[in-house]
This record gives C-alpha cells, sequence and structure tokens, in this order.
C-alpha cells in the first residue's frame, strides 16, 4: 500500500501544471482521479470501474468531466507538449505520425465504420485515431491522438450531429497559378523506380535476437498526388506534387516495403533509414496506452467524450514515462557512484603510506553510518 501511495503522491504533484490550466474545482478534482484510475490496477479503464475503484459515489461526476462537460481541452494538450519536450524532447526528437485501430461492435460510436485496421492487418468494423508521437533514444511520449472520419461519416449531417462534430467546411478562392506543367508520361511505379537504385545493407538498431538489417536504396520523385488530370491519349493521371524521397527495403525473408519521405534532400540514406525504423517506437506507445491505461476502453459515443479521455490516457502515459526515465537515471548514477567507489577501493589498497599512520578523516561510529543509510 505505501508504494501505492507513493505513486500517486507523485502523479499528484507532476500533475499540477495540467491540473491550473484547467481552472475550475470540480474539473481539478476529476482530472487527477481519471487519469489515476487509467494508471491504477483494474482489467477494464472505463468510467464506471474507475469511479468503483477511486471515486466510490463520484461516477456522475466523473462522467461529467469527461464525457458531457463544456470545456476546452487545448490548455491540457499545450501542457502535455510541454511535458513532452521536457522528457524526450531535443535536435535528435523525432515526430512519428501513424495511426492505430479501436474495433468495435456497434455503429453508433463516432468514426466507426468497416476500414483497414493497420493493428489487425485488415478491413474490420473499428475506429482510426491518428496519432503525433514524440521520441528520442528509443523513449516516446504520444502528444496528440485525432479520429478519422471516414465519408460515410463526413456525408451524414444528421449522424454527426448525434455525436456533437461540427465540421468546419472550406470555402473555395481562385486557386494558385499551375506550378509545373502537365507530364507527358504516366506515373511509374515505386519498384520500377529503384530497378536502378543503388542498395546497400544497413542495421539500424540491435533487438533481443541479434542486429536488425536490412538492404535499402533511396532517390529523388516527385509524387503522383496532386489533381487527376486526363492527359492526351494515356488517360487520366494524378498530376505530380512535391518533390520527396522514395525508399526501398528488401528483407532477408524476400518481403519489400516502400516509403515515402519528406526529408531534406542532403539526408544521407543511413539516416532515412534510421527515421523509418523509428515507427516501432510509436507501436509500441498504442500497444502499451491500450494494454496498460485503456486507451480503448471508452465506452462513450460523443467525438469530445472519446478524445478527452485519449487526452487522459496520453498524460497518464507522459507520467509513466517521466518515472522510468526518472528511475532510469538514478540506476545509472548508483551504478557511477558505485564503480567510482569500487575504483577508489582499489587505489587505496594499491597506494603504501608516507607518514600519517592514523585516517585523514575519522571513521563514522556504526550507528551513526545506519541513520545516514537510512
Amino acid at each position: 500500500m505505501a508504494g501505492t501511495r507513493g505513486w500517486e503522491r507523485e502523479l499528484g504533484r507532476w500533475l499540477e501544471p495540467f491540473v491550473e490550466r484547467l481552472g475550475h474545482k470540480a474539473r481539478q478534482r476529476m482530472c487527477p482521479l481519471y487519469v489515476a484510475g487509467l494508471i491504477g490496477p483494474g482489467d477494464r479503464k472505463s468510467v464506471q470501474p474507475m469511479a468503483e475503484r477511486f471515486a466510490p459515489g463520484d461516477y456522475d461526476q466523473l462522467h461529467h468531466f469527461v464525457a458531457a462537460g463544456v470545456w476546452d481541452a487545448a490548455p491540457l494538450e499545450t501542457e502535455l507538449l510541454v511535458q513532452a519536450d521536457k522528457l524526450v524532447g531535443g535536435n535528435d526528437a523525432i515526430l512519428v505520425i501513424d495511426d492505430t485501430a479501436i474495433p468495435k461492435k456497434g455503429k453508433h460510436s463516432v468514426g466507426v465504420a468497416a476500414q483497414y485496421a493497420s493493428a489487425l492487418g485488415k478491413t474490420a468494423n473499428c475506429q482510426t485515431l491518428v496519432s503525433l508521437t514524440l521520441a528520442r533514444g528509443e523513449v516516446p511520449v504520444t502528444v496528440a491522438l485525432r479520429l478519422f472520419l471516414p465519408g460515410s461519416w463526413t456525408s451524414d449531417r444528421a449522424r454527426l450531429k448525434r455525436v456533437d462534430v461540427q465540421l468546419i467546411w472550406p470555402i473555395a478562392k481562385r486557386g494558385r497559378p499551375r506550378q509545373r506543367s502537365i507530364p507527358d508520361i504516366l506515373s511509374i511505379p515505386a519498384e520500377d523506380m529503384l530497378a536502378d537504385a543503388k542498395w546497400q545493407n544497413i542495421t539500424w538498431r540491435t533487438g533481443t535476437k541479434g542486429k536488425l538489417k536490412a538492404c535499402f536504396a533511396a532517390v529523388r520523385v516527385r509524387i503522383a498526388d496532386g489533381p487527376p488530370q486526363r492527359i492526351r491519349d494515356k488517360g487520366q493521371q494524378h498530376l505530380p506534387g512535391d518533390e520527396a524521397w522514395l525508399i526501398g527495403e528488401h528483407r532477408a525473408s524476400g518481403e519489400k516495403k516502400y516509403y515515402l519521405a519528406n526529408l531534406p534532400a542532403e539526408t544521407n540514406l543511413r539516416t532515412l533509414a534510421a527515421i523509418i525504423k523509428a515507427r516501432w517506437i510509436c507501436e509500441q506507445a498504442h500497444q502499451q496506452m491500450k494494454e496498460e491505461l485503456g486507451l480503448d476502453h471508452f465506452e462513450g459515443r460523443s467525438w469530445h467524450g472519446l478524445h478527452r479521455h485519449a487526452l487522459m490516457t496520453m498524460i497518464a502515459y507522459a507520467f509513466l514515462q517521466h518515472r522510468r526515465l526518472t528511475q532510469a537515471r538514478r540506476g545509472k548514477k548508483s551504478q557511477r557512484t558505485a564503480t567510482s567507489a569500487k575504483l577508489a577501493g582499489r587505489a587505496s589498497r594499491h597506494r603504501q603510506p608516507h607518514h600519517a599512520t592514523a585516517p585523514a578523516m575519522p571513521t563514522l561510529p556504526k550507528k551513526s553510518r545506519h541513520r545516514i543509510a537510512a
């Protein structure tokens, strides 16, 4: 129990800047309870079981806080960015844009549709969240999660209204003049673009089963993702878009993968491969937020409720990363201290005394030593 009270006290201190940004007493009380409920024990991390464990008698308030209350999440999102930057920010940090699927059985929860679920590797009835993750040194902190709305939702305004979604429809203005002429050749598949490229074996990190490596190649291309245009006798084609890197990966298993990256033209192949492979960090964060914190346990149907639950989950995950990094730093410090003491002990055994026969400092009494150690 002492350990449990310890992490709750630490959580309370760490959440103080978030709580200050809420600016409302009821919300300031519910936010720490909700985050603690996500972190604490229990197989189910939806509102009712969390309220039973951490806020008996406060179910209505906890539910209102996440699902029905009228409050702006932007200040908390800003504070999450601040804390994430403190944890893993830096010149060598990367931002990973990815997605994660939340399987669902019904059809009334916001954004639910039959769509490709990357986590399952197949089409399934699910919600898809687009994520933004800041990572450095293989330590991820998810800083944003937004629900993707399929066409079956965006084309049905009545359905959107039932789950409190308000879309902002852009007003068409005069377009910009064409920057590039219409091409006179067909779009070329990625595999063909890399047919004459120079391939190189690259190791990007060492895993539990040894070095992770594959064969990579990269060329600069213009992506055929512009508006469609009929090109003479070649039919409808997508016009070329911005310049980017096309990267190919050939694995030892025979599997081939292709990627696009908007990194600068001077980026070397080893850096391209390392950044592409950093995506697994993001997938690890998604898995941990689902398995440990109940990202996929929200039972409400509304847009605001889902996003607030996701925000609380990200805050809880950032706190856990804060604890892990703090403990890792303490472990390294203790290891350095032990190594220094060991080296000093060796030196004292080999050093011959010159004139003094008594120690320069008196030895601490046993009682005092125990008190200091405690």
